[in-house]
């Protein structure tokens, strides 16, 4: 186990020093390029966000497209793995069938909304400037129906492990179904939750250590070195996006990161059963994607806002609180989340 903890120690302390002596290189250069961040016009909704605009008019054009750093050093480690293996010094690289192909298969497919998403919200002129909503809702449940279906089909998951308050549930044929729905609505209410600068980062890193600790606690060593290459990237990125942000992620790759933790959850939830300590832990983005759900529903029926403006965090920034104060408050709560979770996690394990 010694080894197999510095195996992991040394591809995320790689991984973080090569990220972090790249940024400011990488900065100049999209401000080269004129890669920045445009501030909308419009709602996902197709309606006129001007209070959005209003509140960050001063963020725009901020670097973007941070996620091209990330997937060059996702590829380094990858490839220097399996230099490792080829020369005997590890037993088997990032590469691997049984545990990392669910996780890298994510990683790498979503290449090309990446690729298409950046170039158009940089080179777009029309009111919208990405790819549009429907785009991205065909494009996430094709990918969140493959995933639901290979768990349900290859892995032969049909069940839900309920630990502590239950053990497993069989659901059959429903398994992919209800998967498919959790993995569109979790990665919409986090994608939601994105609009402060570093907000949805810290409670991510959060999510990502308790994700550590249970894939290392189950012995998945490959997929423990991933989720540690992930930490150490987003800490590096954390360093350049404190208010004031030197640069933005952008909504693809933040799509992207969630999916893959969904992935790891029901890869973990086979043996350990970790779904109900995370519906806790993602507690604060199901907060969000309700004031958005309520605020469409109140305009609907009622003809007015319930918010100034959805989400939530956005309507706490309206009403003039400080953006930092804001962000604070979140990981105070997350991190509240994150010890009840964990406390969960660890009865159930002696259980």
């Amino acid at each position: 186990m010694i080894l197999k903890l510095t195996q992991i120690l040394l591809f995320s302390l790689a991984a973080f020093l090569m990220s972090f002596l790249l940024y400011k290189p990488y900065i100049a250069l999209l401000k080269k390029w004129k890669a920045g961040q445009k501030i909308r016009d419009a709602a996902w909704t197709w309606w006129e966000a001007s209070i959005f605009k209003e509140l960050h008019a001063h963020k725009a054009w901020t670097p973007t497209m941070w996620g091209w750093l990330f997937l060059l050093v996702m590829i380094i480690m990858i490839v220097i793995s399996f230099i490792l293996q080829q020369q005997w010094y590890v037993n088997n690289s990032l590469f691997n069938r049984s545990e990392t192909y669910m996780l890298l298969f994510a990683f790498f497919s979503m290449g090309i909304l990446w690729l298409v998403d950046d170039i158009f919200n940089i080179r777009w002129t029309g009111d919208i400037k990405w790819l549009t909503s429907n785009m991205k809702f065909i494009w996430m449940f094709l990918f969140s129906w493959f995933i639901s279906w290979r768990f349900y089909s290859k892995l032969w998951i049909d069940y839900l492990n309920l630990r502590p308050f239950w053990w497993e549930v069989y659901l059959w044929i429903w398994m992919p179904i209800i998967s498919f729905v959790f993995t569109v609505w979790l990665v919409n209410a986090v994608n939601i939750t994105d609009g402060l600068d570093g907000l949805v980062w810290w409670t991510l890193l959060i999510i990502l250590g308790v994700l550590w600790i249970m894939a290392f606690s189950s012995q998945r060593y490959l997929a423990t070195t991933i989720i540690w290459i992930i930490i150490w990237c987003l800490t590096a990125f954390l360093w350049f996006n404190i208010n004031p942000a030197k640069i933005f992620m952008w909504d693809a790759w933040a799509l992207w990161l969630w999916w893959l933790i969904a992935t790891m959850v029901y890869l973990l939830n086979i043996n350990t059963g970790i779904i109900i300590p995370f519906i806790l832990l993602f507690a604060l983005y199901w907060l969000e994607i309700g004031s958005v759900m309520l605020q469409l529903f109140w305009k609907k029926v009622f003809k007015r806002k319930l918010f100034h403006i959805s989400p939530f965090h956005h309507h706490l920034e309206k009403i003039w609180m400080k953006e930092s104060s804001i962000v604070m408050k979140f990981r105070l709560i997350q991190a509240i989340l994150w010890a009840i979770a964990l406390m969960m996690l660890f009865y159930q394990f002696q259980m």
